[in-house]
């Protein structure tokens, strides 16, 4: 790191950003984690990346940048090589009269920059940027992957794609460096007729990135097979694995799923990298408000904490964004899982196993034996497991679970609906959270529009459009116009909407009177709960998103 942990304690507190008690349980959770203590005071939301940074660049007297708010020209991707790029963590972000202006992740490495100086005849002027920063704006490196495939292809056997000499191995490596550079959750291999065709998730929606000739579509499979430990002669039946490798010095764990299907078998890719998980409930997009009802719940040693929403909405990232504020060495926290997604320092994480009868119910029963603080259960899915959970909640146990609802008031209901006393309900649940993921607008080709009021108030309701635009007839937002660094999408990367409701007094009446999900609604938003189109509105009046994503995950008719 730039700083070691003695100077930069001092500095977060005599800048008086942190008191002597948060930075004590910052530096014990780095220390139980073994991760640095800027890490740690990112990953414990006690500090923004950016904040951060800005104080470190002020300390050591020099400028600050942050990448994802400059538009970086294509022609100075060529003055720092790639792979230099990538291992000294820099990025070459404007050129002017007074020379090259070079984003670094440790301003004080004076060789690179004489080396740049050097090789361009031109003054190199060095800004800190944060390496998560400078991470993202190396995708401005990335290549046409079909390209750089036929480009392989033809080193490695000619023009004769398809021959036994074809690479695959490397083929393999290309496919999953490009899946994790874009950061994609899922890589999907799909064979068709004539071809091969793969496809990357990425936000959220796949996109096509390369076709495979049909000949080597079994002999990458197969690969696959063999880095996954499936059998490689079975091609009727549905197989699951897992494998590891390491790509630009990060884990990448996979979860791979092969089916058959009518031209051959598929598989799919799951990515699940250390860098992807390192998300704080400020970097996931929740405001101020609702952070201090989610801090409220974790400070208190026992009751439940609800986070609900769809598949793909986001709940398992939050949880582990509150596990990890929870992670300190006094506490057993102990976790039962299907699958268990990534693996947190400290932290004990049981698999379902079906097989062994290892379910929710049986293990959760078996965790409680185990003397936990908190017990994160991956998901309530039936009667049995909601009733030990809520008894472990009664019993002066914290407990963090999931459920599948629409929104954070109808949870209560459905707990209800699995024979749990609403009683019991009541005095148990102390906060729900429901989320949807919207797709960010791409800093680098971000621009204003307008929307006329009419058009917005035919699908939100005018009070609401009211509360969040003003009363102006034409409203002023942005949307992403497209270019290389979003794939010509205007998107890039995804950040929560959320709904957080506290239970009140007045609310935990409510549901031991048997209240249905649309009173207590009403009521926490008398009480100021934040609904979720309301907090979508929010984020784009502020540039985060845009009208059609909100629309979009909050199953409004869309513009």
């Amino acid at each position: 790191m730039l700083l070691p942990d003695s100077q930069l304690k001092s500095l977060l507190l005599q800048s008086n950003t942190l008191d002597a008690h948060s930075l004590e349980e910052i530096q014990k959770f780095a220390i139980n984690t073994r991760i640095s203590l800027q890490e740690a005071a990112i990953e414990k939301d006690a500090i923004s990346d950016e904040k951060l940074g800005l104080l470190i660049a002020n300390y050591l007297k020099v400028p600050f940048v942050t990448l994802s708010k400059v538009t970086v020209p294509e022609a100075l991707f060529s003055i720092v090589p790639e792979r230099i790029a990538r291992k000294y963590k820099v990025v070459a972000f404007a050129r002017d009269n007074e020379g090259i202006k070079l984003a670094m992740a440790d301003p004080t490495n004076k060789e690179l920059q004489q080396m740049l100086a050097k090789k361009t005849l031109q003054k190199i002027t060095a800004y800190l940027a944060t390496e998560r920063d400078i991470e993202n704006t190396l995708q401005l490196y990335r290549k046409d992957l079909q390209q750089t495939f036929d480009a392989l292809l033809q080193e490695a056997i000619g023009n004769t794609t398809g021959s036994d000499d074809a690479p695959i191995a490397k083929i393999v490596d290309l496919l999953l460096t490009y899946a994790y550079r874009d950061k994609a959750s899922d890589v999907h291999i799909e064979p068709e007729e004539k071809d091969s065709l793969v496809r990357f998730r990425i936000d959220g929606i796949l996109h096509d990135v390369l076709y495979l000739d049909k000949k080597l579509h079994d002999r990458v499979l197969t690969r696959i097979k063999v880095l996954s430990r499936l059998r490689t002669d079975e091609h009727l039946s549905a197989q699951d694995g897992k494998m590891r490798m390491e790509v630009d010095d990060d884990l990448l764990d996979l979860r791979v799923s092969i089916i058959p299907i009518a031209e051959g078998e598929k598989v799919v890719l799951r990515l699940l990298a250390s860098k992807f998980r390192q998300f704080s409930l400020v970097d996931l997009g929740m405001n101020e408000r609702d952070l201090q009802k989610v801090n409220s719940a974790i400070n208190k040693s026992y009751g439940m904490i609800l986070s609900t929403g769809p598949t793909g909405s986001g709940k398992t990232t939050s949880i582990y964004a509150i596990l990890k504020i929870l992670n300190t060495r006094e506490k057993n926290i102990t976790t039962i899982e299907d699958p268990v997604e990534y693996r947190i320092k400290g932290v004990n994480q049981i698999q379902v196993n079906v097989k062994t009868n290892l379910t929710f119910a049986s293990g959760l029963r078996s965790i409680l034996r185990q003397d936990p603080n908190v017990i994160f259960v991956g998901e309530i899915r039936d009667s049995e497991t909601a009733g030990i959970a809520v008894n472990a909640a009664l019993t002066g146990h914290l407990v963090v679970s999931t459920l599948h609802t629409n929104d954070a008031a109808t949870a209560l209901p459905r707990l209800i609906d699995m024979k749990i006393e609403p009683f019991l309900v009541a005095s148990t649940v102390n906060v729900i959270i429901a989320q949807r993921l919207v797709r960010q607008i791409c800093e680098a080709c971000k621009a204003p529009r307008t929307i006329k009021r009419i058009d917005l108030i035919q699908n939100i309701p005018e009070e609401t459009v009211t509360k969040r635009m003003g009363h102006t007839e034409i409203i002023n937002v942005f949307q992403g116009q497209g270019c290389k660094v979003c794939h010509f999408t205007g998107y890039a990367g995804r950040i929560g909407v959320f709904e957080v409701i506290e239970l009140t007094p007045t609310i935990r009446k409510l549901i031991s009177e048997k209240a249905d999900s649309d009173a207590i609604a009403v009521e926490a938003e008398k009480e100021g709960t934040t609904f979720m189109l309301d907090d979508g509105l929010e984020k784009v009046k502020k540039g985060m998103t845009t009208i059609e994503e909100v629309l979009r995950v909050t199953k409004v008719e869309s513009l």
